[in-house]
């Protein structure tokens, strides 16, 4: 798959089986977080809109109080095939990631191998998710200098750990938990970095197709954390696209319970592996 339009047309167009103008969305929500780890000096704020279809839930992260009024109510009880053309970018995103997930759930038939996480408090299962993501990148060669765009302190510090070099980059600004500019635009950082860890959040503020492009044709590992377009990224495997870290609805920040990510993988490029659990 070569760009989000290309993938919305082969939905519309029903390539992925059933016709998205006669599945309609049941439950329409959004999550609030505010979160700051024990021990750490900064947090941050998320807001996420989900969309529930059968038994598949589509998400996309807007900016905290950016959603309009009355947005819940556009999408519940909304066919998909209309929402797929709805003015507001995550309305669409959520839903195409609702209709993919219905489709094609994380399960091993569909490419996905379980990486499970343990029941803890909220930075223990931070960081087990941090491993499971940053470990998604080549081991040989390693990569130098990486990309992060979309900043989470826990990923960093893996990063660190393994005697990585990384440039940060959000579009908030401001500063790492270790004192480092967070750079606002990824653009201008692309060219001093030779792999890209990426947030799924890109796909709902129109920033992913230039990222991926650019390691489209670079060749630079590519590896995406979803939360947002859990089951989106995944079609983007080989085409730019090295490695996912699928985390759907319910997100491990919600509970102090054991969880699971469903992490996908191009085997000739990433040297990790996709099979294992986490510590």
């Amino acid at each position: 798959m070569r760009s989000l339009v290309e993938l919305e047309r082969h939905v519309l167009t029903g390539e992925f089986g059933p016709d998205p103008a006669e599945l309609r969305i049941s439950v329409a929500f959004t999550t609030c977080q505010a979160v700051r780890h024990r021990g750490r000096t900064g947090g941050y704020r998320n807001e996420v809109l989900s969309l529930r279809l059968a038994g598949a839930v589509g998400s996309c992260a807007v900016e905290p109080g950016s959603l309009p009024g009355g947005t819940l109510d556009d999408c519940v009880g909304a066919d998909v095939a209309r929402l797929l053309g709805h003015p507001l970018p995550a309305v669409r995103i959520a839903a195409l990631d609702a209709y993919l997930g219905h489709v094609l759930p994380h399960t091993p038939e569909n490419g996905a191998r379980p990486y499970p996480l343990p029941a803890g408090d909220s930075l223990r299962k931070s960081r087990a998710r941090a491993r499971a993501v940053v470990d998604l990148l080549p081991e040989d060669p390693a990569p130098r200098r990486v990309l992060v765009v979309g900043v989470v302190n826990s990923l960093l510090e893996r990063l660190r750990e393994r005697g990585t070099g990384y440039v940060a980059c959000d579009f908030k600004g401001g500063a790492t938990e270790w004192g480092e500019p967070v750079h606002r635009d990824a653009t201008a950082e692309l060219d001093g970095c030779d792999a890209l860890l990426v947030s799924g959040m890109t796909l709902g503020n129109g920033t992913f197709e230039p990222l991926l492009d650019h390691a489209r044709a670079t060749g630079k590992p590519l590896v995406l954390f979803a939360q947002s377009g859990s089951a989106v990224l995944p079609r983007f495997l080989g085409a730019g696209v090295s490695a996912v870290s699928a985390e759907p609805y319910p997100f491990f920040w919600l509970d102090g319970g054991p969880g699971v990510l469903h992490r996908y993988a191009v085997p000739s490029v990433v040297g990790a592996g996709v099979a294992g659990g986490a510590a």
